[in-house]
């Protein structure tokens, strides 16, 4: 089941899901754990989610990132994301791209910052961008709010 994959995406705690499907919380983290749920488990936490009990046997989750996710993202993260990537519809394919390259710049800078303070400069600024980053790709785990094709893929 892929039921922790399904509650973050909608932003919700275990216990919060616990309430809403009428589940104890403790029955919520044995089924994440990989236990078996019986029928009546699976009907419950299936339309606590609004999804077909089919959806919570799927072996690979693919969460419709076009839907509700981006549109309750508040403002300012929307703001955010699609000033940091240029893009409306940002994928987590090129926030690790962008990362990486940071990251690659910003310890070649430092190097270079042997021989001269700016380029040391440079290199830290290209760090503290790779990590806020890091920050960015993980708030948009965080809402799910990532627009992948499929041909995105995260190298």
């Amino acid at each position: 089941m892929v039921l922790k994959q399904l509650r973050l995406s909608r932003g919700l705690t275990q216990d919060q899901l616990a309430h809403m499907s009428g589940l104890s919380v403790r029955t919520i983290q044995r089924i994440e754990s990989g236990a078996n749920a019986s029928l009546e488990s699976q009907k419950c936490i299936a339309a606590a989610l609004e999804i077909s009990t089919d959806a919570l046997f799927d072996a690979e989750i693919k969460i419709d990132r076009y839907s509700d996710n981006w549109k309750n993202l508040p403002v300012l993260l929307k703001i955010c994301f699609a000033f940091n990537y240029l893009q409306i519809r940002p994928s987590r394919a090129t926030a690790t791209r962008v990362e990486i390259q940071c990251h690659m710049f910003g310890l070649t800078f430092c190097l270079l910052g042997l021989y001269s303070e700016a380029a040391l400069v440079g290199g830290l600024i290209l760090l503290f961008t790779a990590y806020l980053y890091t920050a960015l790709k993980w708030q948009g785990d965080k809402y799910g709010i990532w627009f992948e094709t499929e041909d995105d893929s995260v190298p």
